[in-house]
C-alpha cells in the first residue's frame, strides 16, 4: 500500500483527489484538484476555495474520477 504522502508527491498537478487531514478533535477532508505541493506541505483547489495542507497533518489521500455532470434543472409541474 501507497504511503499517501508518497502518492501526492507522484501524482501530476491538477489530479482530481481527496486527501485526509488530522485535526483536533478528528479528521478534515479536502476533496478537489492539487493544484501545488511542496516539501512540506499540498493545497487542493475545492468548491470553497484552496485549502493548504502540511503533509506532516496527512493521513489519507486517494485520486477519485471527475464529478458526475450537472443534472437538469427541474421543471415546475404545468
Amino acid at each position: 500500500m501507497t504511503h499517501p504522502v508518497d502518492l501526492i508527491r507522484a501524482v501530476p498537478l491538477g489530479t482530481r483527489m481527496t486527501v485526509r487531514r488530522r485535526i483536533p478533535g478528528g479528521f478534515s477532508d479536502a476533496l478537489g484538484e492539487l493544484i501545488a505541493r511542496s516539501d512540506d506541505d499540498c493545497t487542493v483547489e475545492t468548491r470553497r476555495g484552496p485549502v493548504t495542507i502540511p503533509l506532516s497533518e496527512v493521513s489519507a489521500a486517494k485520486q477519485v474520477p471527475p464529478p458526475p455532470p450537472r443534472r437538469a434543472p427541474r421543471r415546475p409541474p404545468a
